[in-house]
């Protein structure tokens, strides 16, 4: 019977994860377990569900509630990606996350991967076309990094595009061989290309 409920509690720990994500625009997945736990008044550590659980729940959440307007939405921010990586073809940009993957709503943030020289050669750029920005460091879990696996530090700018934020994260030439780890089920995270992308929308 413990199990059933520790179980059960998992569940719904889940499913208001993956509402807070998907309606109010949380992106970290341990800051949303941990703000549903205490909405529900759950303690118990033994139920907090994974991340992969909390995505699979927000695709049902877009299926139950959101099916007449999260695919236009999710084509519209694919689109705006687009734009962008046109616009930075010169850095390489990988178009990954929410996004990519089809779980993104309308509070969700763009994230773009380029790969540049230097961070300065990317600020300049953005600098010369007269787009702002904010700069800031997001960590991610590295893997076949010549300075070792484990957490690293990555510049990012942050964009304010037409339909949310676009998170630039800007990775050294030589990250091009390192496998970024997905913070949902620790794998190789899933990237796309400008092809890719171009692609991607046209069958969509």
């Amino acid at each position: 019977m413990a199990k059933d409920r520790n179980s059960h509690l998992r569940q719904q720990i889940a499913q208001m994860a993956a509402r807070l994500m998907a309606d109010e625009g949380i992106l970290d997945y341990g800051h949303a377990k941990r703000k549903a736990s205490r909405q529900l008044g759950i303690s118990d550590d033994r139920c907090m569900p994974t991340n992969a659980e909390v995505e699979e729940e927000i695709r049902i959440f877009h299926e139950i509630y959101n099916s007449d307007v999260q695919p236009e939405v999710l084509k519209q921010l694919r689109q705006d990606a687009l734009v962008v990586m046109r616009m930075l073809e010169r850095f390489d940009p990988h178009l990954t996350g929410p996004v990519l993957d089809g779980t993104a709503g309308k509070h969700a943030t763009t994230d773009i991967h380029l790969y540049a020289e230097s961070l300065k050669e990317v600020e300049i750029y953005l600098l010369n076309l007269q787009i702002p920005y904010e700069s800031n460091e997001k960590s991610y879990r590295m893997h076949g990094d010549k300075r070792g696996n484990g957490r690293r530090k990555i510049p990012v700018f942050t964009l304010e595009g037409p339909n949310g934020l676009i998170r630039l994260s800007v990775f050294d030439d030589e990250a091009h061989n390192t496998h970024v780890r997905s913070p949902v089920n620790g794998q190789s995270l899933q990237k796309a290309n400008l092809a890719s992308v171009t692609a991607l929308l046209k069958s969509s």
